[in-house]
């Protein structure tokens, strides 16, 4: 009997415990109180009901009372939406803090909806106290006469609060410095003179308003250093030179295969017209052995004929400019 008399005791606890954690946990006393102590005006109702919208009150409680102790007026009611919208509660009303401490303009709607967009809000309100410095890659460009630099800018942004809902970010405002880089460089006369006065970059790129549409307002642009390339002009000077040339050797090609094949042309025009020749040499005979049958050509004439031929070959072989080699064997007869 006694056992089961301090089961039952036991029992009793347990149940009293639980039931007095189930109470304290919906029923967030010490939460309240020190809400009380600390100057927010929140009933034990509302924490209640705050469990009930699955929305911790510790969130919502110790937010308002870091807003209330410097000087911020927030609605409970906007904080818990902003929560169950899947908005960071603590990191709008640290924001709101910092920038009332820095006499910004910055409200709780505006706050919400960069946080909401996706940006740090908080680091978008320190960055708009304390600029951020970009260094650009290295970005190339050719000047008139043909010489290329390589120039590397350092940008110093700070935060647009006004755009940074639906404004670019650093990778556009990078594009865009790059962009006004390469057009200074390009319309310089030379590249001595970028070299000597670099700041002419930072001064034309600045007119531009890169900053037009983007979540940041462009402070300075400063060039942090120039190199010097390669000399494209001269490159493409001589690449079209080897192109000229290799054109100029084509056709010089061209020209002489023709002439080649002019040359076999007339050779094998030669070789026929001395067919033709022999041919008709070859028909000789037989037109003095016709003129000999016909009574035509006598024996006299016949001979005639022989003795002139005999003196036209004399004449030819006179005619013909001596043998070197004859000459030759012949001096080396007489040695």
């Amino acid at each position: 009997m006694g056992n089961a008399s301090a089961f039952v005791i036991i029992a009793i606890g347990i149940a009293s415990l639980f039931g007095l954690w189930v109470i304290f946990y919906f029923i967030p006393v010490g939460l309240w109180f020190t809400a009380l102590l600390s100057g927010v005006r929140i009933s034990l109702l509302q924490l209640v009901l705050m469990r009930w919208r699955k929305v911790p009150p510790q969130v919502i409680v110790r937010n308002m009372i870091a807003a209330t102790k410097a000087g911020l007026k927030v609605n409970r009611d906007e904080m818990e939406a902003h929560y169950l919208a899947g908005g960071n509660v603590g990191s709008v009303i640290n924001a709101l803090i910092s920038a009332d401490k820095a006499n910004m303009s910055l409200d709780f709607k505006t706050a919400t909806a960069i946080d909401l967009a996706g940006r740090d809000v908080l680091e978008a309100v320190q960055m708009s106290v304390n600029p951020k410095v970009i260094d650009t890659p290295p970005v190339t460009a050719v000047a008139k006469d043909g010489i290329q630099l390589i120039a590397k800018a350092r940008v110093t942004v700070r935060a647009n609060i006004k755009q940074l809902v639906g404004g670019a970010g650093e990778e556009t405002v990078l594009a865009r410095v790059g962009e006004g880089v390469v057009s200074s460089i390009g319309s310089a006369d030379s590249h001595k003179s970028v070299l000597e006065n670099p700041d002419s970059i930072s001064r034309v790129v600045l007119e531009k308003g890169l900053d037009s549409g983007t979540a940041f307002e462009i402070l300075s642009i400063d060039i942090a250093d120039i190199d010097i390339g390669k000399n494209i002009g001269a490159a493409l000077q001589m690449d079209q030179a080897n192109a000229d040339k290799n054109i100029a050797q084509a056709k010089a090609e061209e020209r002489r295969a023709m002439a080649v094949a002019t040359e076999q042309e007339m050779k094998a025009k030669a070789q026929e017209a001395r067919a033709n020749v022999i041919q008709a040499e070859a028909e000789v005979p037989l037109a003095i052995a016709d003129a000999f049958r016909s009574g035509n050509l006598g024996v006299m004439d016949y001979y005639k004929f022989k003795n002139i031929q005999a003196d036209t070959n004399m004449r030819e072989s006179i005619a013909q400019p001596p043998n070197t080699s004859h000459k030759d064997g012949i001096k080396g007869g007489k040695k």
